[in-house]
This record gives C-alpha cells, structure tokens and sequence, in this order.
C-alpha cells in the first residue's frame, strides 16, 4: 500500500517511523516549508530532517491549493494519506486518495478537538486522556472515529512528558489503523457531537497565572502549559515563568493570593486561593530554565 505521510514536529516523527519499519511504501512526506532561524541559520522541521535520513521525497507546499502541488501529490497515486501533527487540509487533498486521508489526534476525540488537546486536558484537571485515529472529513477534528486508546495522566505530569508518551503511544494506533484499513476490517463510527469539547490554541498572552483560583487549579494551568509556552507571573517588574509545581494545602494562607514567599534557600512558595504551591522549576525573563535552589542562589525573595 502507498502512503503519503503529512507531518511536521517531533511528536509526528515515531508514526513515520513505524510504517517504514514495518514496510509501508511512502513515495513522499510533506511536511512544513522551512522558517528562517536567526544564528542557527534555516529550521527544517523534525520530520523533514527524519524524511531525508530515510531517504524520502520531501514537499513543502506554501499554499496546499497549489495546482502545481495537486498534480504533483496527484501523480504520486497515494491509496492512502496519514496526517500527524500537520496543518487543516483542503478538501482537493484528504479527498484524493481512495482509501481517504487518515489523522492521528491527542485526545478522546469528540473530546478536545483543537489545536491544543493536550495542554487542556490537563489545564481542566482530567485524569484521563487518549489518542484517536480518525478519516477526515470538511470541518476540523469530527471525521468518523477508527480506533482509540486511553492513557492516564498522572497527578504531577506535565503537559511535555504526556506528549513524549502519547508521541509513541501514538505510532502503535497509526499502525494498528494503516492495517485495519489496509485490510478492510476498520469499521468507521460517527462521533457524538453532544460529548464534544474543545482546545483552542493557546497563545501567550492568555498564560498568565490567577493565584486567586484554587491550588489545584493553578498546579493544573502551571503543568498544563510546561514546558512550553509556560505559564507566567510577574516579579520584580520581569516576567516569571513557573514550569513545576507541587500542591502544599496544609494551611489556608494569611496572605493575599499571589505572595511570595522563601527560605531563602530551597524553598518559593506563592499563595493562591486556599493554599499554596511550592514552586519546582522557574525561568525568570531572558534567563535560561533553572530549580528554585539556582534561582535563590542569584535571587533574593
């Protein structure tokens, strides 16, 4: 079976992988063109760079409308297309090949359809997650369900380590997908539309912590959003990422929410609406990422 393979980041690399591995024809990836990188010179995406070592045909269409690009994804005569991590696709391309276009997805699809599943999933305190393989269809993230798999989400995970698991989690559902449907024995189901949620993406400016709410919630936002963009506050007049978290309920705060305080040698903890949380991990602006005992070693709370 011939596969076209659409991707870009790293968390699309492993299902890649898996279909060369296990012998699947890909012709060509596509993937993101490339950005310009400052001193690091032009960015190729991770998949791009993983395509070449393997010795794929890379595109990389500005515009997927392109009529130079149709033809040319057109004469790769694909039976099959996978989608991971990529962009939305017009319909001139996820309905050209006749086995459709197949998409991985980091949530219990209907839940969490967007462009950040797993940053709101822990955001909203959920103890459980999941991946879907589904076939597209015109509006984002509701194309007929084909297999899912449930993954738990541990109290003090952060939004970077549940990637990196469902990263290959992931790659074993596209296989497992890629052979059902290789086989006819994949048996699309329509979504319930009245379980749907949604993850919007999630945009600096929106990442500011609200130590008013209580110290789950705020233990929740911070992993939620670690290590990156990073959820942030301000001290000192600079903007203070805080990328680790603990929960410390054992008393209810004599200070407003949102206070620092510190031992001066190990230990930050900051108010919030019923306790507090005992920072881990910290990155004050235009510093590098550093544990609270490096951080108190240059600063004075």
């Amino acid at each position: 079976m011939r596969i076209i393979y659409m991707g870009t980041p790293e968390f699309a690399v492993p299902s890649l992988a898996i279909l060369l591995d296990n012998g699947y024809d890909v012709p060509a990836v596509i993937t993101s063109p490339d950005k310009p990188g400052g001193r690091l010179g032009i960015q190729q995406s991770a998949v791009k760079k993983y395509a070449l070592e393997r010795g794929l045909q890379v595109l990389q269409p500005e515009k997927l409308k392109n009529p130079q690009f149709l033809e040319t994804l057109r004469a790769l005569h694909a039976d099959l297309q996978v989608v991971v991590a990529f962009r939305m696709l017009p319909e001139a391309v996820w309905d050209m090949p006749p086995l459709g276009t197949m998409n991985l997805h980091g949530s219990l699809l209907p839940k969490y359809r967007g462009a950040a599943p797993i940053n709101w999933a822990i955001i909203r305190g959920e103890k459980e997650t999941g991946l879907t393989t589904f076939l597209l269809k015109h509006e984002i993230d509701t194309g007929d369900l084909l297999f899912q798999e449930r993954l738990p989400i541990g109290e003090n995970e952060t939004a970077g380590e549940l990637h990196d698991r469902m990263m290959v989690a992931g790659a074993q559902l596209v296989l497992k997908s890629v052979r059902a449907i290789e086989s006819g024995d994949a048996k699309p189901m329509p979504q319930q539309d009245s379980e749907v949620t949604h993850a919007p993406k999630i945009f600096a400016h929106t990442c500011r912590i609200d130590f008013a709410q209580p110290t789950q919630q705020v233990h929740d936002f911070v992993r939620g959003l670690s290590p990156y963009p990073g959820a942030w506050t301000e001290w000192q007049g600079k903007t203070l990422k805080i990328l680790r978290t603990e929960k410390d309920i054992g008393e209810r705060p004599a200070t407003p929410p949102g206070h620092f305080s510190s031992n001066g040698k190990d230990l930050i903890r900051i108010s919030t609406a019923d306790g507090f949380v005992r920072v881990l991990e910290l990155q004050l602006e235009g510093k590098k990422r550093m544990t609270v005992r490096d951080f108190l070693n240059g600063y004075r709370i």
